[in-house]
């Protein structure tokens, strides 16, 4: 799905991954689910591009539902994939703590349990990482820059391109939450420290872009400072 010249969707609304699309290669920002894979071929041929034309994966955090396919992609095409140094451990399948869930819906979760089974719930865990930190600028298409977004996870970043004017939250904030389909902005559920996820929205406030792409809900197409406050103010009630 196109979402703006050099910016692509894979996924819907459920589960999303996004890609940087440049002359020069492609970066791919999250992996999704396992079965995505096939979405993303598909969404390659429509470009006329390839799997080998991408030149990195760029993962938000290291969470089942983002790591996906990537050990795919860095086995069968030698694409290097990079994740904070504090998520590297999830990212190989290491332990997490058991975050709440929160309130839910039975219809909502249902569907999030189907399109799960549908794509695949199990990723193939990454046996090789490349370890990122706050502000590194990464030399992939796009110039994504990492910026610390622990909250979540101990090692979620946002991605921000000024290239293609968009920051990738992950779940460092959600605008459809899985368990209850709420639709808007809102802290994402499955969160380590709610709180530190709250005070890391200032690290993106700031940042110059007209796209907030989460992994799960449409695209918030505004400022990050927009998607921030609508966060919070979603959190007050």
């Amino acid at each position: 799905m196109r979402l703006a010249p050099s910016l692509h969707r894979i996924g819907n609304d459920i589960v999303a991954s996004y890609l940087i699309v440049t002359p020069e290669g492609i970066t791919l920002v999250d992996a999704g689910l396992p079965g995505m894979h096939a979405d993303l071929l598909r969404e390659l041929d429509a470009i006329g591009r390839t799997a080998d034309d991408i030149r990195g994966v760029v993962l938000t955090h290291g969470d089942s539902d983002h790591v996906g396919f990537a050990e795919r992609l860095r086995r069968e095409h030698g694409v290097p994939v990079y994740v904070h140094t504090a998520d590297a451990d999830r990212a190989r399948g290491g332990s997490k703590p058991k975050a709440a869930m929160g309130p839910m819906r039975l219809g909502p979760l249902l569907s999030f349990a189907a399109y799960g089974i549908r794509k695949g719930v199990r990723p193939q865990w990454l046996t090789e990482v490349n370890e990122v930190s706050d502000g590194d600028v990464l030399e992939l298409p796009g110039s994504p820059r990492v910026v610390g977004m622990p909250g979540h996870s101990p090692g979620s970043i946002a991605v921000h391109s000024p290239a293609v004017r968009a920051v990738f939250v992950g779940d460092a904030l959600t605008t459809r939450h899985v368990l209850t389909g709420r639709m808007g902005a809102a802290p994402a559920p499955f969160t380590d420290d709610p709180a530190e996820a709250m005070a890391s929205l200032d690290r993106i406030a700031g940042l110059d872009a007209e796209w907030v792409l989460p992994g799960h809900g449409p695209a918030f197409h505004g400022s990050p400072a927009a998607a921030a406050d609508a966060v919070r103010a979603a959190a007050r009630g």
